[in-house]
């Protein structure tokens, strides 16, 4: 009974092809969601040089837009989970459009605030922007348009390369700090920029966070390995691909 399940119902419908259509959908969708809050950090960096208000107010728009696209990609998920019971790879694929919608989410809500922070902004002119920050701002979108290659092509050594790149972002981000102060002359204004220059900073290296975690889950959904903590743990034995 359970072979007969697997074969293709009267009138070519197969259950089985179906299910891995389902599952192909979803993760395109994924993807699309990914380019859209990529956009946005994009869009809110562009913005921020030239302290441009207006598309700031643009950027802040677009969250709810990705914030909506996260609530039905996971409810699709849940539905497959629930309907379906997937093994071995189809559940590996749900489980990671699940941990990364998260994310991608979160990369929206970062863009949304580097936004924000540009609406705060005391004056019109922009300030010295400290070269850390402007590391930043270069590296971080590059890498998440590697990584959003890595995810469409499920790339692990790309994916490693992200994870292990997470180091370099973060060195450059306690520059960062240091530089700040030294922009700072000692007036209100120049006190507060200062403080939202290092908050967009800080959102900046937390996207950069969300990358290298969403590289580690690249590498669990094509191998089954969890290298999340693999700096601290000692390997079990000689890896396997897993089916």
């Amino acid at each position: 009974m359970k072979f007969e399940a697997s074969l293709p119902e009267p009138g070519g419908h197969n259950p089985r092809t179906d299910f891995e259509g389902q599952i192909e959908r979803i993760r395109r969708r994924l993807v699309r969601e990914a380019v859209v809050a990529v956009g946005m950090l994009e869009r809110a960096i562009d913005a921020l040089w030239t302290l441009d208000r207006e598309e700031a107010a643009i950027v802040r728009s677009k969250d709810t837009r990705v914030d909506r696209e996260e609530v039905a990609i996971e409810s699709d998920c849940y539905r497959l989970l629930t309907m379906q019971h997937p093994v071995a790879k189809d559940f590996r694929m749900i489980a990671f459009v699940l941990k990364v919608n998260q994310d991608i989410e979160r990369v929206a809500d970062h863009a949304s605030s580097i936004a924000k922070s540009i609406l705060a902004f005391r004056g019109d002119i922009p300030p010295r922007w400290p070269t850390a920050l402007e590391e930043l701002a270069h590296r971080v979108p590059a890498q998440c348009h590697v990584l959003l290659r890595a995810v469409v092509d499920e790339d692990t050594d790309k994916a490693r390369e992200i994870v292990a790149g997470d180091k370099v972002l973060d060195e450059i981000h306690r520059r960062l700090f240091d530089e700040i102060v030294e922009t700072m002359d000692g007036s209100s204004d120049s006190s507060a920029n200062g403080l939202l220059i290092y908050r967009i900073g800080r959102e900046l290296e937390r996207v950069g966070d969300l990358m290298a975690a969403i590289a580690e889950d690249v590498v669990y959904l094509r191998t089954g390995q969890i290298i999340r903590h693999a700096k601290r743990l000692k390997p079990a034995g000689p890896t396997q691909k897993a089916p």
